[in-house]
């Protein structure tokens, strides 16, 4: 009886160990989630993917990386209720869905352009022109989009049955939801709302993101890389391409997916949603760093007076930074390259975007509002 009591104590003891130890992962997860330390991680995971493409997009390395992460994932919907609440949520399936396939194809394409690129190197031909099969628009196309077509047809019907529409009640001024949240295609550019005022983050963002889509055929003339997959040829256009797009775009979304709560407030992903907590912070401008901070006196009354350290800030970062960037040899060989119009307008929209990272780092280090503060012109940046 008395060791049967000793094994009983002994079992117990190991699973309030084990529990503590899921507590404290959660805690440490929860801890390095917060943005000004899980987006620059990401931005390292995504420079170590291109540059150590070579390796890990190995079939051997790749499929065992993608099945842990697969079980990592998914594994904690038993062992967490607020982790499983968010990951189950009807509106929350297409962003896992985007995540995977995201992983997905970068992977496929970095391996082709791995092997691409092994095979310029050492003479052998590209894997696109060692193709001899010919694919007729007619029939074979179009059965094939016919059957992509009712594949699509067939699982959004499944979807529809399984998993609820995620409709809410009708709209009430007295009680909005909290978090109100977009829709999840358009939680990124809500995120940066945070960091700009509604006309920057809603109209003039999405807008460049336009033109430099339209623009980009114009702008970037370079043959290489045209029908086939390469890294090694085209670094800096790939790189510059993804940033905008995993970690301005697809990292953001999941911020406001799973990391985004009540009162817009950052919550760990294994973290209870308090409505009740309040992060008290004192947001500052430009002018008042300059005015208040560094000189230790009052706020100008004159509008340009006051704003005139974030004009000059803002005026270095759109028209001379572009400029400066030029005494850098690649970014001068560029300049060359291009000529002047084309290279302008691409490091135009390549320093505004920029803007966005440098905009956020303020807002975590300082808690930077605004570099222009002008409310009676309603101009705010």
């Amino acid at each position: 009886m008395h060791m049967l009591l000793s094994n009983s104590m002994l079992h117990l003891a190991a699973g309030a160990e084990q529990v503590t130890a899921l507590d404290k992962f959660k805690d440490f997860v929860n801890r390095w989630s917060v943005p000004q330390y899980s987006l620059p991680m990401f931005l390292l995971l995504m420079l170590g993917a291109f540059f150590g493409y070579r390796k890990w997009t190995k079939p051997i390395i790749f499929w065992p990386m993608m099945l842990v992460f697969t079980i990592v994932y998914f594994g904690f919907i038993p062992l967490d209720e607020s982790y499983a609440a968010i990951l189950q949520k009807p509106d929350n399936v297409p962003i896992s869905m985007m995540i995977f396939l995201t992983l997905y194809f970068l992977w496929l394409g970095l391996r082709q352009a791995a092997i691409n690129d092994h095979n310029m190197e050492v003479g052998k031909p590209l894997i696109e022109e060692d193709r001899e099969d010919k694919v007729l628009c007619w029939p074979d196309l179009v059965y094939t989009e016919l059957l992509a077509m009712v594949l699509c047809t067939v699982v959004l019907i499944i979807w529809s049955v399984c998993l609820k529409a995620p409709l809410e009640a009708a709209a009430n001024p007295a009680g909005p939801p909290n978090p109100s949240k977009a829709p999840w295609y358009f939680l990124g550019l809500q995120e940066m709302l945070v960091y700009f005022d509604p006309w920057m983050a809603g109209v003039v963002l999405p807008g460049l993101i336009i033109l430099g889509l339209a623009a980009m055929p114009y702008i970037d003339t370079n043959p290489k890389g045209n029908g086939y997959y390469t890294f090694k040829e085209r670094k800096f256009a790939i790189l510059t391409w993804m940033f905008g797009y995993l970690i301005l775009w697809c990292v953001l979304i999941v911020f406001g997916t799973f990391l985004r709560g009540p009162n817009w407030n950052f919550f760990g992903p294994f973290q209870t949603w308090d409505s009740h907590r309040v992060d008290a912070l004192t947001n500052i401008n430009v002018s008042d760093i300059w005015y208040v901070v560094i000189l230790g006196g009052k706020l100008p009354s004159s509008m340009l007076v006051r704003e005139w350290p974030g004009l000059v800030l803002s005026g270095f970062w759109f028209f001379a930074l572009p400029y400066l960037l030029t005494k850098i040899k690649f970014f001068g060989r560029l300049r060359t390259q291009m000529g002047f119009a084309r290279y302008y307008l691409m490091a135009v929209l390549f320093v505004v975007m920029m803007l966005v990272p440098v905009k956020m780092v303020g807002r975590w280090t300082m808690n930077l509002k605004y570099i222009i503060a002008m409310p009676e012109i309603s101009f705010n940046l």
